[in-house]
Protein backbone atom coordinates (compact mmCIF):
# COMPACT_ATOMS: atom_id res chain seq x y z
CA UNK A 1 0.00 0.00 0.00
CA UNK A 2 3.02 2.27 0.01
CA UNK A 3 2.22 5.72 -1.42
CA UNK A 4 -1.38 4.79 -2.18
CA UNK A 5 -4.15 7.22 -1.22
CA UNK A 6 -6.75 5.89 1.21
CA UNK A 7 -9.88 7.73 2.35
CA UNK A 8 -11.11 6.49 5.73
CA UNK A 9 -14.46 7.83 6.90
CA UNK A 10 -15.15 8.25 10.59
CA UNK A 11 -11.44 8.06 11.37
CA UNK A 12 -11.26 10.58 14.19
CA UNK A 13 -11.75 7.87 16.79
CA UNK A 14 -12.65 4.27 17.60
CA UNK A 15 -12.42 1.65 14.83
CA UNK A 16 -11.98 4.18 12.03
CA UNK A 17 -8.91 5.61 13.73
CA UNK A 18 -7.44 2.14 14.14
CA UNK A 19 -7.95 1.45 10.45
CA UNK A 20 -6.40 4.77 9.40
CA UNK A 21 -3.33 4.13 11.56
CA UNK A 22 -3.05 0.57 10.27
CA UNK A 23 -3.07 1.71 6.64
CA UNK A 24 -0.61 4.50 7.40
CA UNK A 25 1.75 1.98 8.98
CA UNK A 26 1.70 0.14 5.64
CA UNK A 27 2.79 3.34 3.87
CA UNK A 28 -0.55 4.68 2.63
CA UNK A 29 -1.29 8.39 2.57
CA UNK A 30 -4.49 9.01 4.52
CA UNK A 31 -7.49 11.29 4.13
CA UNK A 32 -8.99 11.16 7.61
CA UNK A 33 -12.65 12.12 7.46
CA UNK A 34 -14.60 13.42 10.42
CA UNK A 35 -17.92 15.19 10.92
CA UNK A 36 -17.98 16.85 14.35
CA UNK A 37 -14.95 15.43 16.20
CA UNK A 38 -12.45 18.07 15.06
CA UNK A 39 -10.13 17.84 18.08
CA UNK A 40 -9.94 14.05 17.87
CA UNK A 41 -9.34 14.24 14.12
CA UNK A 42 -6.40 16.59 14.71
CA UNK A 43 -4.90 14.04 17.11
CA UNK A 44 -5.40 11.26 14.58
CA UNK A 45 -3.69 13.34 11.89
CA UNK A 46 -0.71 13.95 14.18
CA UNK A 47 -0.37 10.22 14.87
CA UNK A 48 -0.62 9.38 11.17
CA UNK A 49 1.96 12.02 10.20
CA UNK A 50 4.33 10.59 12.82
CA UNK A 51 4.39 7.39 10.75
CA UNK A 52 6.02 9.28 7.87
CA UNK A 53 3.11 9.49 5.44
CA UNK A 54 0.93 12.34 4.23
CA UNK A 55 -2.24 12.99 6.20
CA UNK A 56 -5.19 15.26 5.49
CA UNK A 57 -8.18 15.88 7.77
CA UNK A 58 -11.44 16.43 5.88
CA UNK A 59 -14.72 17.49 7.47
CA UNK A 60 -18.02 16.52 5.85
CA UNK A 61 -21.55 15.38 6.61
CA UNK A 62 -21.58 12.27 4.47
CA UNK A 63 -25.33 11.74 4.72
CA UNK A 64 -25.74 14.52 2.14
CA UNK A 65 -24.65 14.47 -1.51
CA UNK A 66 -22.93 17.84 -1.09
CA UNK A 67 -20.95 16.56 1.89
CA UNK A 68 -19.80 13.49 0.01
CA UNK A 69 -18.90 15.66 -2.98
CA UNK A 70 -16.81 17.92 -0.77
CA UNK A 71 -14.86 15.01 0.74
CA UNK A 72 -13.78 13.65 -2.62
CA UNK A 73 -13.18 17.04 -4.20
CA UNK A 74 -10.84 17.80 -1.29
CA UNK A 75 -9.10 14.45 -1.72
CA UNK A 76 -8.55 14.87 -5.45
CA UNK A 77 -7.38 18.45 -5.07
CA UNK A 78 -4.65 17.25 -2.70
CA UNK A 79 -3.66 13.87 -4.12
CA UNK A 80 -5.14 13.59 -7.62
CA UNK A 81 -6.37 10.03 -7.17
CA UNK A 82 -8.15 7.61 -4.81
CA UNK A 83 -6.78 4.11 -4.43
CA UNK A 84 -8.87 2.94 -1.49
CA UNK A 85 -12.01 3.93 0.37
CA UNK A 86 -12.91 2.52 3.78
CA UNK A 87 -16.46 3.34 4.87
CA UNK A 88 -16.17 3.26 8.66
CA UNK A 89 -18.36 6.17 9.82
CA UNK A 90 -21.40 4.81 11.67
CA UNK A 91 -23.78 5.26 14.57
CA UNK A 92 -25.23 2.60 16.86
CA UNK A 93 -28.43 3.50 18.70
CA UNK A 94 -30.52 1.38 21.03
CA UNK A 95 -34.14 1.89 19.93
CA UNK A 96 -37.50 0.31 20.65
CA UNK A 97 -39.23 -1.08 17.57
CA UNK A 98 -42.67 0.14 18.65
CA UNK A 99 -41.65 3.66 19.63
CA UNK A 100 -38.81 4.60 17.28
CA UNK A 101 -39.70 7.47 14.96
CA UNK A 102 -39.16 8.14 11.29
CA UNK A 103 -36.47 10.61 12.34
CA UNK A 104 -34.72 7.87 14.33
CA UNK A 105 -34.87 5.62 11.28
CA UNK A 106 -33.54 8.28 8.92
CA UNK A 107 -30.73 9.33 11.26
CA UNK A 108 -29.26 5.83 11.49
CA UNK A 109 -29.90 4.80 7.88
CA UNK A 110 -28.48 8.07 6.55
CA UNK A 111 -25.21 7.58 8.42
CA UNK A 112 -24.80 3.82 8.14
CA UNK A 113 -26.12 3.12 4.63
CA UNK A 114 -26.84 6.28 2.64
CA UNK A 115 -23.43 7.76 3.51
CA UNK A 116 -21.43 4.69 2.42
CA UNK A 117 -23.43 4.56 -0.82
CA UNK A 118 -22.79 8.23 -1.61
CA UNK A 119 -19.09 7.88 -0.81
CA UNK A 120 -18.67 4.63 -2.72
CA UNK A 121 -20.40 6.06 -5.77
CA UNK A 122 -18.16 9.12 -5.85
CA UNK A 123 -14.98 7.17 -5.16
CA UNK A 124 -15.88 4.60 -7.82
CA UNK A 125 -16.40 7.28 -10.45
CA UNK A 126 -12.78 8.31 -9.95
CA UNK A 127 -11.45 4.77 -9.60
CA UNK A 128 -13.03 3.75 -12.91
CA UNK A 129 -10.92 6.43 -14.62
CA UNK A 130 -7.68 5.18 -13.10
CA UNK A 131 -5.58 2.55 -14.83
CA UNK A 132 -5.18 0.59 -11.60
CA UNK A 133 -8.81 0.98 -10.56
CA UNK A 134 -9.39 0.95 -6.82
CA UNK A 135 -10.79 -0.87 -3.81
CA UNK A 136 -13.64 -0.18 -1.38
CA UNK A 137 -14.07 -1.81 2.03
CA UNK A 138 -17.26 -1.31 4.02
CA UNK A 139 -17.20 -1.74 7.79
CA UNK A 140 -20.33 -3.71 8.53
CA UNK A 141 -21.23 -5.51 11.75
CA UNK A 142 -22.33 -8.93 12.91
CA UNK A 143 -25.70 -7.27 13.59
CA UNK A 144 -26.11 -7.19 9.81
CA UNK A 145 -25.95 -10.98 9.73
CA UNK A 146 -28.30 -11.69 12.64
CA UNK A 147 -31.18 -9.62 14.06
CA UNK A 148 -30.48 -7.39 17.05
CA UNK A 149 -33.99 -6.51 18.21
CA UNK A 150 -32.79 -3.80 20.60
CA UNK A 151 -30.81 -2.12 17.80
CA UNK A 152 -33.29 -2.59 14.95
CA UNK A 153 -32.29 0.23 12.62
CA UNK A 154 -28.59 -0.43 13.15
CA UNK A 155 -29.12 -4.09 12.29
CA UNK A 156 -31.12 -3.24 9.16
CA UNK A 157 -28.56 -0.65 8.06
CA UNK A 158 -25.65 -3.06 8.38
CA UNK A 159 -27.54 -5.80 6.54
CA UNK A 160 -28.15 -3.28 3.78
CA UNK A 161 -24.46 -2.39 3.74
CA UNK A 162 -23.53 -6.03 3.24
CA UNK A 163 -25.92 -6.27 0.27
CA UNK A 164 -24.64 -2.94 -1.08
CA UNK A 165 -21.17 -4.48 -0.98
CA UNK A 166 -22.29 -7.36 -3.20
CA UNK A 167 -24.28 -5.17 -5.59
CA UNK A 168 -21.41 -2.75 -6.10
CA UNK A 169 -18.85 -5.54 -6.45
CA UNK A 170 -20.92 -7.06 -9.25
CA UNK A 171 -21.61 -3.74 -10.93
CA UNK A 172 -18.16 -2.17 -10.69
CA UNK A 173 -15.88 -5.10 -11.54
CA UNK A 174 -13.32 -5.66 -12.82
CA UNK A 175 -11.96 -2.14 -12.23
CA UNK A 176 -13.20 -1.71 -8.67
CA UNK A 177 -13.30 -4.36 -5.96
CA UNK A 178 -15.77 -4.01 -3.08
CA UNK A 179 -15.70 -6.05 0.14
CA UNK A 180 -16.84 -5.74 3.74
CA UNK A 181 -15.72 -6.57 7.26
CA UNK A 182 -18.43 -7.56 9.74
CA UNK A 183 -16.96 -6.73 13.12
CA UNK A 184 -17.96 -8.25 16.42
CA UNK A 185 -17.20 -6.88 19.91
CA UNK A 186 -14.05 -4.81 19.47
CA UNK A 187 -15.01 -1.65 21.39
CA UNK A 188 -17.60 -1.16 24.10
CA UNK A 189 -20.74 0.71 23.07
CA UNK A 190 -21.17 3.87 25.20
CA UNK A 191 -24.34 2.59 26.85
CA UNK A 192 -22.85 -0.83 27.68
CA UNK A 193 -21.20 -1.57 31.00
CA UNK A 194 -17.72 -3.09 30.90
CA UNK A 195 -19.19 -6.21 32.52
CA UNK A 196 -21.75 -6.62 29.74
CA UNK A 197 -19.15 -6.01 27.04
CA UNK A 198 -16.83 -8.67 28.43
CA UNK A 199 -19.73 -11.11 28.80
CA UNK A 200 -20.66 -10.66 25.13
CA UNK A 201 -17.02 -11.04 24.09
CA UNK A 202 -16.66 -14.21 26.16
CA UNK A 203 -19.63 -15.76 24.32
CA UNK A 204 -17.34 -16.76 21.45
CA UNK A 205 -14.87 -19.42 20.44
CA UNK A 206 -11.89 -17.24 21.38
CA UNK A 207 -13.41 -16.07 24.70
CA UNK A 208 -12.20 -12.49 24.42
CA UNK A 209 -12.91 -9.12 22.88
CA UNK A 210 -11.23 -7.97 19.72
CA UNK A 211 -9.47 -4.68 19.02
CA UNK A 212 -9.57 -2.05 16.28
CA UNK A 213 -6.26 -3.54 15.10
CA UNK A 214 -8.03 -6.83 14.41
CA UNK A 215 -10.45 -5.01 12.12
CA UNK A 216 -7.62 -3.03 10.52
CA UNK A 217 -5.73 -6.21 9.64
CA UNK A 218 -8.82 -7.62 7.94
CA UNK A 219 -9.22 -4.39 5.97
CA UNK A 220 -5.56 -4.51 4.89
CA UNK A 221 -5.99 -8.12 3.77
CA UNK A 222 -8.96 -7.17 1.59
CA UNK A 223 -7.18 -4.16 0.14
CA UNK A 224 -4.07 -6.14 -0.76
CA UNK A 225 -5.57 -9.39 -2.07
CA UNK A 226 -6.73 -8.47 -5.56
CA UNK A 227 -8.68 -11.67 -6.26
CA UNK A 228 -11.40 -11.07 -3.68
CA UNK A 229 -14.55 -9.06 -4.30
CA UNK A 230 -18.13 -9.13 -3.05
CA UNK A 231 -17.16 -10.86 0.19
CA UNK A 232 -17.82 -10.11 3.85
CA UNK A 233 -15.20 -11.26 6.35
CA UNK A 234 -16.53 -11.78 9.87
CA UNK A 235 -14.11 -10.63 12.57
CA UNK A 236 -15.85 -11.64 15.80
CA UNK A 237 -13.67 -14.21 17.52
CA UNK A 238 -16.05 -16.97 16.52
CA UNK A 239 -19.07 -15.37 18.17
CA UNK A 240 -21.43 -16.47 15.40
CA UNK A 241 -20.65 -20.10 16.24
CA UNK A 242 -22.68 -19.76 19.45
Amino acid sequence: MKNQVAVVTGSAHRVGKGIALGLAARGANIVAHYNRAAAEAAQTIAEIAALGVEALAAQADLSTPSGADRLFETTLARFGRIDALVNSAAVMEKLDILSLTADDWDRVINTNLRGPFLCSQRAARQMMKQEAGGTIVNIADVSGLQPWAKYPVHSVSKAGLIMLTQVMAKGLGPKVRVNAVAAGPVLRAPEWSEERFQAVAAHSALKRAGTPDDVARAVIFLLENDYITGETIVVDGGGRLF
